[in-house]
C-alpha cells in the first residue's frame, strides 16, 4: 500500500500492485514501476523532486483515456505529463502518464477554417511546421516550442512571445475532447471569437445554448448544470478577482464561465494543470502569419528603463515585445554573441526585441519607424533588422535565456521558483524597481528576461537551495515578492502555472474566499480529488520537496575528471541539468542523436542527467557507480558531445558517461563489453597491424573476429593502410627552407587508416609556407580509451604523448589536428583529465584545426570552386567550431552547403558495436544519409571526421573526402 507521503501527490492510500497488474492487463502501452523509470520522471524543469509510484506511456488516445480512468478508479493520483518542462513542479509524483511518445498525431490541418486537430503529445514545432504551408501558425509560442506539447500547453495555458498579439493557449482553443476521472468522455467547445478578435470577451452564446448543454444526459449535463450554477452563485466575486489582465494565469480561469466570456468551458480547462480533466484531443485555432515582419532591437541602460517604454511600444501593435539583458548576452557562446552584434544588437545593457508586422516589408518597416520616432527622446539605441537570418540570430539570445540564466557570470548556480510573475504592463517599471529593492534586501541577484509586452518577466535567482537557512530565505523572498505583485494588481504566475512553486501563494492573491472557489470547482469536476492533487487546490508548502536539499549535495565522489567549471564537484556538475528539456527536440540540433530516433526520455540528455542525480541521491538508485540502471541509461549515449554546446547549460554527458563507465567497471575488467577491448584499444591494435597490414585486414574481416570484438556483423571493418602516414613522412624528401614549423598530429585514424589525408595536409601546409614536422615517437591523444571509460589508461597514454610533445610546446610551435575528435580531445578533455599537468593546458592552447591554422596564417588557398556538401563532425560542432572551415572553403571558392545539424550515427566505436548498429543506422538515416544520396554527382561530399566518412561511405554510393585532400588536389604542381 502506498501512502500520501510516498506518492508525493497528496493521494489516499491505494493498492499499487493491483493497479500495476490492472494497467498491464488492460493497456497496450508501457507500465513501469522499476527504479530506473521512476527516477527518470522524479523531476521536471522545477526545483522539486517527487518520485512517482509508477509511469504509464499509453499507446494511443484510447489507451490514454483508459489509463486515466483505471488509475482514478483505483484511488491513485493521476498526473498527466507533456514534455516534462514544467518550471513550477506541476507534473511530478503520483502515477505519471506520459502522452508525448505515442499520443502525438496531428490529425488535421484545415487551412480554410484555420484550425488544426491535435493529440496532446504533439510538439508545438511540429504543429507550426504543419501549419506553415497554409500561411498559418498557432498563436501561443513559448520559447520551449521544440519540446513543449500541446497537452502541456493547455494544462499551463502557455503563452509565449506572440501572445501580446495572438493571445494565450486558452484564447486559441476551439474545442477539447477530454476524459474525466470517472471515465466520462466529452467534447467541450469554445465560443467562436468575432472576426478579428483574438482575446478578451466573446459573443455570449446565449441562455438557450447554455440551457441545452445543461439538458444533456448523464454526467455531461450534470457537469454543465453544476458549472452554470457555480458561475451564477459566485458571479460578483469572480468579476472582482478574475480576468483582470491578460497574464493573470494563476488559479483557475473562473471568469471564462461568465456570459461575456461566452461560457467558455474549454478555456476554463486551460491553466487547470490537469486537475479537472485530461485532454485526449484538441481543436485549435490557427492565426494567419503576417505577410512581412521586421525586428526592432531597442537598447537601454537597464531593464527598468526599458520597462518604462513598454506602454509606448504597445501603442504600435507589436507582434512581440521580448526583453533580455547583458547578464544573459554575456553568457552566450562567443561566436553567438559576436553574431548577434553583427546582426544588429545595439549598444546597451538591456534590450527589447520588438517585432512589427505589415502587408509587405516596406509597410512593416514604416510602422516600425513610426514607433522609433515616438521613442526618440527615450534614450534608447535602436536597430531595424529585416534579414530573416539576422533576426534568427537575435532571437536565439532570447530563446536560450531559460538555460543561460541558470548560471551567474561567476559560475554560481541560479534557480527558478520566482520566474514568471506578471503585472499589468503599465506597472512593469514599478514592479522591477520593487523587485530590485527586494533582491538587494536579501542579498540575491538574478538574470531576467521575458514578455515585457504582457508585463511578464522570467528570472533565475541565486537562491541557496542546498541549506536550511538558504531555503528559509527562499520562502521569505517569495512571500514578499508575491505581496509586491498583488499590491500592483498582478499574478504570481504569468505563464508557467502555480504548481508546487506558487500554489501556496494563491490565498495571498485571491483571498480565502477566492481560494475556496477553487476547491468548490475541483469537486464539481473531480469529486474524489485524484487528478493531479495538490495542484492549485490544497497545495503543499512551497519549500517542501526541494530537489537539491538531499543527500546528493553532500556526496563528493572521487573522480578522474576534474570538473573545473563545477567547483571540482561531480554532484555540482549534475545540477547543471535543470530539466528545461531542449535535448528533447528532434531537429535543428546535434544533441541527443539517440533520443531523436527513439523519442524515449531515457535517451535524452535530461533523462541521463536525472539518472546520474538519482544515483547520487541514493534512495531510489542505490548501488552508486555499480548501478545497472545508470549503465543502461547511458548505453545509447553516442558521446557526440552535442549537449556540451547545444544544451543552454552545457551539460557534458560524454564526460559524465566516461567517468561513470570508468568507475562502473573498475577492478572488473572481465565485465566490460568486448568492444571496449577491441575498439577502445584501437591505437595499440593499429600499431601492431601496421607491421603486417595485409594479414591484419584478412583477420579483421572474419566473422569470428567481429564476434569476438563485439563488432556488428553488418559493419565493414575499415582496412589498415599498406603504409602508415608516419612511415611515409620519415622516408620522404622534405623541401629545404627555414619556414615556420608546425607539428602535424598523426592521430590513429589518419596514421593507420587514412594516411592519404596526412599526405594531402603536408602538401597544403608546405604550400602555405610551413615546415611540417611530426612527433619523434608514437603518440596518441587517448580518445578511444576516454570514450570507453578506460580513464587510467587514457591518462597514461596522454601523459606519455605530452612528454613527446614537450619540446614543441615549450617552443610554442603550433600543433595541427586533422581528425576533429582527436583535436577536441586535446582542447577539451585533456585539461580536465590531467589538471595538474601544465603540458595539457599548453597543448589545449596550442592545437589548431587544419582550417584554423590556415585561416590565421592569412594564406590564400588555390581556387577549387564547385559545390560541396559538408558534414561537420559532432566534436567539431561542440568544441572546436566551424567558422574557420567556412572561411577557408569560401576563400577557395567552394560553395559549401552544410548538412542539417545532426550526428552521422557512427560516433567512433558506437556504430561498430553489435548492440548499437540499428540505432547507429537510424541516426544516419534521419537526415544525413538520404541527403547524401540525393546529391548531384557534381557536388563533392566533405567530412573531416573519420566516423562521418565511414558512415557515409558504407551507407551511400558516395566516397567523402577531407578538406585537406580537396585543397591538395587543386595545388599547382611543385617545381622539381
Amino acid at each position: 500500500m502506498l501512502t500520501p507521503e510516498h506518492s508525493g501527490a497528496g493521494s489516499s492510500a491505494y493498492d499499487a500492485a493491483r493497479l500495476v497488474a490492472t494497467l498491464r492487463r488492460e493497456l497496450r502501452g508501457e507500465v513501469g514501476d522499476d527504479p530506473r523509470t521512476r527516477a527518470l520522471y522524479a523531476a521536471d524543469g522545477s526545483n522539486y523532486r517527487a518520485v512517482p509510484d509508477l509511469v504509464v506511456v499509453p499507446a494511443d488516445a484510447e489507451d490514454l483515456a483508459a489509463a486515466v480512468s483505471l488509475t482514478a478508479a483505483a484511488g491513485a493520483p493521476v498526473v498527466l505529463r507533456g514534455g516534462g518542462t514544467s518550471m513550477a513542479g506541476n507534473a511530478i509524483g503520483g502515477v505519471v502518464i506520459d502522452a508525448s511518445r505515442h499520443v502525438n498525431r496531428i490529425l488535421d490541418v484545415d487551412g480554410a477554417a484555420r484550425t488544426a486537430i491535435v493529440e496532446p503529445g504533439v510538439v508545438l514545432t511540429d504543429l507550426l511546421a504543419a501549419a506553415k504551408p497554409h500561411g498559418l501558425a498557432f498563436g501561443a509560442d513559448p520559447s520551449s516550442a521544440s519540446r513543449a506539447t500541446l497537452g502541456g500547453m493547455i494544462a499551463n495555458n502557455a503563452c509565449g512571445a506572440h501572445s501580446v498579439a495572438w493571445g494565450t493557449t486558452a484564447d486559441n482553443l476551439r474545442s477539447l475532447d477530454v476524459v474525466l476521472a470517472d471515465g466520462t468522455c466529452l467534447t467541450l467547445d469554445s465560443p467562436v471569437h468575432p472576426p478579428g478578435q483574438v482575446r478578451g470577451g466573446t459573443a455570449d452564446p446565449g441562455p438557450d445554448v447554455r440551457a441545452a448543454l445543461a439538458r444533456r444526459p448523464g454526467r455531461e449535463g450534470e457537469l454543465h448544470r453544476a458549472l452554470q450554477a457555480f458561475a451564477e452563485r459566485n458571479e460578483l466575486l469572480i468579476r472582482r478577482r478574475f480576468g483582470q489582465f491578460t497574464r493573470q494565469i494563476s488559479g483557475y480561469a473562473l471568469h471564462r464561465l461568465l456570459p461575456e466570456y461566452g461560457y467558455n468551458v474549454a478555456g476554463l480547462l486551460a491553466g487547470s494543470e490537469g486537475g479537472l480533466a485530461a485532454t485526449l484531443r484538441a481543436t485549435v485555432r490557427l492565426m494567419e502569419l503576417p505577410k512581412a515582419k521586421v525586428l526592432c532591437v531597442l537598447g537601454f541602460a537597464d531593464s527598468i528603463t526599458s520597462a518604462d517604454c513598454v506602454p509606448v511600444v504597445l501603442r504600435h501593435a507589436p507582434l512581440t515585445m521580448e526583453s533580455i539583458n547583458n547578464e544573459l548576452v554575456d553568457r552566450l557562446p562567443t561566436e553567438v554573441r559576436d553574431a548577434a552584434v553583427h546582426a544588429g544588437l545595439p549598444a546597451g545593457n538591456a534590450w527589447l526585441l520588438v517585432e512589427i508586422g505589415g502587408d509587405d516589408e516596406p509597410d512593416a518597416a514604416l510602422a516600425a519607424r513610426a514607433m522609433l520616432d515616438e521613442l526618440r527622446d527615450s534614450g534608447a539605441t535602436a536597430s531595424l533588422v529585416t534579414d530573416p537570418k539576422a533576426q534568427a540570430v537575435l532571437w536565439r539570445c532570447r530563446t536560450d535565456a531559460a538555460g543561460l540564466a541558470t548560471r551567474r557570470a561567476d559560475g554560481a548556480e541560479a534557480w527558478g521558483g520566482w520566474e514568471d510573475a506578471a503585472v499589468p504592463p503599465e506597472r512593469l517599471g514599478a514592479y522591477l524597481r520593487g523587485l530590485d529593492e527586494l533582491l538587494g534586501r536579501h542579498g540575491l541577484s538574478g538574470a531576467s528576461y521575458g514578455h515585457f509586452g504582457e508585463g511578464c518577466m522570467h528570472m533565475r535567482i541565486d537562491f541557496d537551495l542546498l541549506s536550511a537557512r538558504g531555503i528559509a530565505t527562499y520562502r521569505e523572498f517569495v512571500e514578499q515578492a508575491a505581496d509586491l505583485v498583488v499590491e500592483l494588481g498582478g499574478s504570481v504566475s504569468g505563464e508557467h502555472g502555480d504548481g508546487r512553486a506558487r500554489g501556496e501563494l494563491l490565498s495571498r492573491m485571491y483571498g480565502a474566499d477566492g481560494v475556496a472557489l477553487f476547491g468548490e470547482l475541483k469537486r464539481i469536476w473531480d469529486p474524489a480529488g485524484v487528478l493531479n492533487p495538490g495542484a492549485i487546490v490544497d497545495p503543499p508548502p512551497l519549500d517542501l520537496a526541494i530537489r537539491h536539499d538531499g543527500p546528493a549535495k553532500d556526496r563528493r565522489l572521487p573522480t578522474i575528471f576534474d570538473y573545473p567549471d563545477d567547483g571540482h564537484d561531480f554532484a555540482q556538475a549534475q545540477r547543471r541539468c535543470v530539466g528545461i528539456g531542449k535535448c528533447r527536440q528532434t531537429s535543428g540540433s546535434v544533441m541527443c542523436p539517440s533520443y531523436q530516433v527513439t523519442h524515449e526520455e531515457l535517451h535524452s540528455t535530461r533523462g541521463r542527467a536525472h539518472l546520474l542525480w538519482e544515483m547520487l541521491q541514493g534512495d531510489l538508485i542505490t548501488d552508486g557507480w555499480r548501478s545497472t540502471e545508470v549503465r543502461d541509461g547511458l548505453d545509447l549515449c553516442l558521446s557526440c558531445k552535442g549537449c556540451l554546446s547545444d544544451c543552454p547549460v552545457n551539460v557534458d554527458m560524454a564526460t559524465y558517461k566516461a567517468e561513470f563507465t570508468h568507475h562502473h567497471y573498475a577492478r572488473r575488467p572481465w565485465a566490460r563489453p568486448l568492444s571496449h577491448w577491441s575498439m577502445g584499444w584501437l591505437p595499440l591494435w593499429s600499431r601492431l597491424a601496421s607491421r603486417a597490414p595485409g594479414v591484419a585486414n584478412r583477420v579483421a574481416r572474419l566473422p569470428l573476429t567481429k564476434r569476438l570484438g563485439g563488432i556488428a556483423a553488418e559493419r565493414q571493418v575499415p582496412p589498415f593502410a599498406s603504409e602508415t602516414f608516419t612511415h611515409w613522412f620519415t622516408h620522404r624528401t622534405a623541401p629545404q627552407g627555414s619556414a615556420e614549423q608546425v607539428v602535424l598530429w598523426p592521430d590513429t585514424f589518419t596514421n593507420y587508416l587514412a594516411p592519404e589525408i596526412g599526405r594531402a595536409a603536408v602538401a597544403v601546409l608546405e604550400a602555405a609556407g610551413y615546415e611540417v614536422v611530426v612527433p619523434a615517437k608514437p603518440v596518441c591523444c587517448g580518445l578511444t580509451w576516454i570514450s570507453t571509460g578506460q580513464l587510467t589508461t587514457a591518462r597514461r597514454v596522454l601523459t606519455r604523448s605530452l612528454r613527446v610533445l614537450a619540446p614543441h610546446l615549450e617552443a610554442g610551435t603550433p600543433i595541427v589536428g586533422l581528425e576533429p575528435s582527436c583535436t577536441a580531445a586535446f582542447r577539451h578533455d585533456a585539461p580536465a583529465l590531467l589538471v595538474d599537468n601544465p603540458l595539457a593546458a599548453s597543448a589545449a592552447a596550442n592545437i589548431r584545426t587544419f582550417s584554423e591554422l590556415l585561416v590565421e596564417s592569412g594564406w590564400q588557398p588555390p581556387h577549387v570552386g564547385g559545390a560541396a556538401f559538408v558534414q561537420p563532425h559532432c566534436h567539431q560542432h561542440a568544441v572546436l567550431g566551424f567558422d574557420a572551415d567556412r572561411k577557408l572553403m569560401a576563400a577557395a571558392g567552394i560553395e559549401a552547403g552544410l548538412a542539417d545539424p545532426g550526428c552521422c550515427g557512427l560516433a567512433g566505436n558506437f556504430g561498430f558495436e553489435r548492440d548499437h548498429y540499428d540505432v547507429s543506422k537510424a541516426v544516419g538515416e534521419r537526415t544525413l544519409l538520404p541527403a547524401v544520396r540525393s546529391l548531384p554527382e557534381t557536388t563533392a561530399v566533405l567530412a573531416d571526421g573519420f566516423s562521418c566518412r565511414t558512415q557515409i561511405a558504407q551507407a551511400t554510393p558516395r566516397t567523402p573526402t577531407h578538406l585537406a585532400q580537396v585543397l591538395a588536389e587543386a595545388l599547382p604542381p611543385r617545381p622539381n
